[in-house]
Parts: C-alpha cells; sequence; structure tokens
C-alpha cells in the first residue's frame, strides 16, 4: 500500500541538505510497504515553499501525489506559492502535471491546486457518441 509520510530526520539526504545550503529541509517519502519508493525535499519559508529535489521513478501519479502533499501542508500554513529549485531534467513532470508552465520556476495560488482537478479532467462533462 502507497503511504506519503514526512520524515522526522535527514539521514540519507545530506547531499541534498548540503546543495539547500543549511536551510531546514523536510523529506516527504512515499513508501510501499516500507520501502521508499519516491521523496520530495523542500523548506518552507514565510511566503513561499522551496522545493530542491524530487524522486518519482519517473512514475508521473507519484510525483503528482509528492507535490501535492507539500501544496497541501503550505496551504495550512498559509503559503500560497512553490518555488521549484531543481535540476534542469526535474521540471518535465511538473509542466506535464501543469504545476508550472514552460519556463517557469514558479507555481502560485496553491490553494486552487487544492480545491480542484482542473488538469486531469474528472470534473469535466464528457461528450457522449
Amino acid at each position: 500500500m502507497l503511504e506519503i509520510q514526512e520524515r522526522f530526520d535527514t539521514e540519507g539526504y545530506e547531499e541534498i541538505v548540503s546543495k539547500a545550503g543549511g536551510t531546514d529541509i523536510h523529506i516527504t517519502e512515499a513508501m510501499d510497504g516500507g520501502t521508499p519508493i519516491g521523496y520530495i525535499a523542500y523548506s518552507y519559508g514565510k511566503e513561499k515553499t522551496v522545493v530542491y529535489d524530487y524522486s518519482d521513478g519517473g512514475d508521473l501519479m507519484l510525483c503528482d501525489g509528492l507535490v501535492r502533499s507539500v501544496m497541501f501542508k503550505s496551504t495550512l500554513k498559509g503559503i500560497q506559492t512553490m518555488l521549484f529549485e531543481l535540476s534542469e531534467d526535474k521540471y518535465e513532470n511538473l509542466i506535464k502535471l501543469r504545476f508550472l508552465s514552460k519556463g517557469s520556476k514558479i507555481c502560485t495560488d496553491l490553494d486552487s491546486y487544492m480545491n480542484s482537478c482542473r488538469s486531469c479532467g474528472h470534473g469535466k462533462k464528457q461528450e457522449i457518441q
């Protein structure tokens, strides 16, 4: 069973912590049967959440779940903006999922992502043929 849960240490993620420059990093892992299959590393600021890295194993839905989990926790803190400071190869899935537009590294109005399913089409009426 897939679970997404925050870790309370950064053991095994020292390289990401180092790249973030000593920022208070949070790690959320996707677990399948107790085995980590993905993660997202981020920090909270006063006005934005910064995402430093993530790993989804190429699974678009896992990427969606990891990002939305951080969005949800950010909105609970009153934060409406996420900045993605990632290596260039990490933006493709975020663009596919419409969290970012091409060339952008900022996602705003996080509440709208949590309160709608605008990119997936589940809320749209389907025409019967």
